[in-house]
């Protein structure tokens, strides 16, 4: 599964980003954010962005959910703590600049984790979703807005074809369900709870994976031990 794109290359792509990343992404996945939004505050209130980039989703929080966020780039982050102070968000409790593969969280921290565009940007996609298991307390929900590559056809051969150039700007689009399938395959007390089609074209979802509420100190040392091997 690879380490095929590193992290200075997504913090430097993402860095390149900042100044104009709402104004090209803001309407283009509005609906995708509203939805996982809207399905994270069903599953709980103290709420965990990861990837929360320039912040553009945090007004949109009701205040009466506790949210906090972690970005990989530091420029992305200085828009999103603008933001904040900006619009006096005070259900935001902090901000901080910190690897979603290694965050510094204590175990089941948090009842939702929300990560839109992320986990085809991070070098270690498996790796990251076990992360997010760790700091999710049982019974809790993963709630991803994620692009998902075609198994096969025409779009895969594009894929395949545009993958050097996508990996210099920050994300993969060789991104097939069948990784998010075997992953929850080999996680004890882990499923999907929903898959949704998001525009833009149908080729982003909305994903929500559920941890099992007996999913406990058996689960936590199974993927303790995944990453030591």
């Amino acid at each position: 599964m690879g380490t095929d794109v590193s992290k200075e290359t997504v913090a430097r792509a993402y860095a390149r980003w900042a100044p104009f990343y709402d104004f090209v992404f803001g309407d283009l996945f509005k609906r995708a954010r509203h939805a996982a939004i809207s399905a994270a505050e069903r599953a709980g209130s103290r709420i965990l962005e990861v990837g929360v980039g320039t912040g553009i989703s945090l007004p949109d929080y009701a205040s009466s959910s506790r949210l906090m966020g972690v970005d990989i780039s530091e420029p992305m982050l200085r828009k999103a703590q603008e933001r904040v102070r900006e619009l006096g968000l005070s259900h935001v409790e902090g901000l901080a600049v910190m690897d979603a593969e290694k965050m510094a969280f204590p175990d089941g921290s948090f009842d939702v984790i929300v990560a839109q565009l992320v986990v085809t940007t991070v070098p270690n996609p498996e790796a990251t979703l076990d992360e997010f298991l760790r700091v999710l307390k049982p019974g809790g929900e993963i709630v991803l807005v994620s692009r998902v590559g075609a198994d096969k056809g025409l779009r895969r051969v594009v894929e395949k074809w545009l993958t050097p150039i996508t990996r210099l700007l920050g994300w993969r689009l060789e991104f097939p369900w069948e990784r998010y399938e075997r992953w929850v395959e080999q996680r004890d007390g882990v499923c999907v709870v929903e898959r949704r089609a998001m525009p833009p074209f149908g080729h982003f979802s909305m994903i929500r994976f559920a941890k099992s509420a007996k999913a406990g100190a058996a689960q936590d040392d199974r993927l303790k031990a995944l990453a030591v091997g």
